[in-house]
């Protein structure tokens, strides 16, 4: 009879240690998803080489043909961030380096829609770990690999005199950051509208093109509003534009607040949208019968 209580506290005891430790590996295993997917996305990026070049390639060149080509055309004058007039391959830089964040966070996207359906992230949804965890690991291995990329072009058009101070180098991170979080979560969320991966083409078509020529990308916006006050405004309301516009402040070490804060605020709605249709529950994926909504 006296054995029971030390029994009943024995067992009370080992049954709250595994719960507290339970609590622990909660924790760790949050990070342990988050580097998993983090790693996996960098392996697969360094693992295709074909993709590396091929990211560069369409920046490289629209800076040494097209910008050699309209150098005396289009040059730009004196404005924020610059100091003096400069050249228009100078002016381009920014916004070709944020262009492929632009396209990666579409291929991420892309990917994300394979991986729905066949590949890692169907598993991964199933898991007990929260929606908006998965995503935001997914968001940020995206985001991880854009940067590596942009820094890879930056390296290259160091070389072709883009008169940008070294220490821009490192306050345009936290910068590509942004944009590459802002960029990847309008992707992520635009990844969750489409079922098939053939669909999938049109849309982008759709987003990328108009996104990027409607911004400050190619162009001082005081010359498209000389043109067209209706393409002005279109181009002000693109949030690319304050994309580039925060790259653009950031590699002269200087910060745009009106960017960052449109920047940050598109990131926090495109998110929070993804996590809602990605939600078995409530989401397009349980209206529409995908892999979420078959995994509840």
């Amino acid at each position: 009879m006296t054995s029971s209580p030390r029994v009943v506290e024995l067992d009370t005891k080992t049954h709250a240690a595994p719960s507290r430790q339970l609590g622990r590996l909660d924790a760790v295993g949050y990070l342990i998803c988050l580097g998993g997917i983090v790693r996996r996305e960098l392996l697969r990026f360094f693992n295709q080489k074909e993709r590396f070049f091929s990211a560069l390639v369409r920046p490289l060149v629209w800076l040494f043909i097209f910008a050699a080509g309209f150098r005396n055309t289009l040059g730009v004058s004196i404005e924020p961030p610059y100091q003096t007039y400069v050249l228009y391959e100078v002016y381009v830089v920014p916004g070709l380096a944020v262009m492929i964040q632009l396209f990666n966070g579409m291929q991420s996207s892309l990917s994300m829609v394979y991986d729905r359906e066949v590949g890692s992230m169907k598993v991964l949804l199933t898991s007990p770990y929260p929606r908006w965890m998965l995503l935001l690991a997914k968001l940020i291995a995206g985001v991880s690999v854009s940067i590596v990329q942009a820094y890879a072009f930056l390296a290259v058009a160091y070389f072709w005199e883009t008169d940008i101070p070294t220490l821009g180098y490192l306050t345009a991170l936290p910068a590509f950051l942004a944009s590459g979080l802002m960029l990847g979560a309008i992707g992520l969320f635009l990844s969750s509208l489409v079922r098939q991966l053939e669909n999938f083409a049109s849309v982008m078509n759709f987003v990328i093109f108009p996104m990027f020529f409607a911004s400050s990308a190619l162009y001082p916006l005081w010359r498209i509003r000389e043109s067209s006050e209706t393409l002005y405004w279109i181009c002000k309301l693109n949030p690319f534009t304050h994309a580039v516009q925060l790259v653009r402040f950031a590699l002269y070490e200087q910060l745009e607040p009106v960017s960052c804060a449109v920047v940050v605020g598109t990131t926090l709605a495109f998110f929070a949208m993804a996590v809602i249709a990605y939600d078995p529950g409530r989401g397009l994926m349980a209206r529409r019968g995908g892999p979420a909504g078959e995994a509840s």
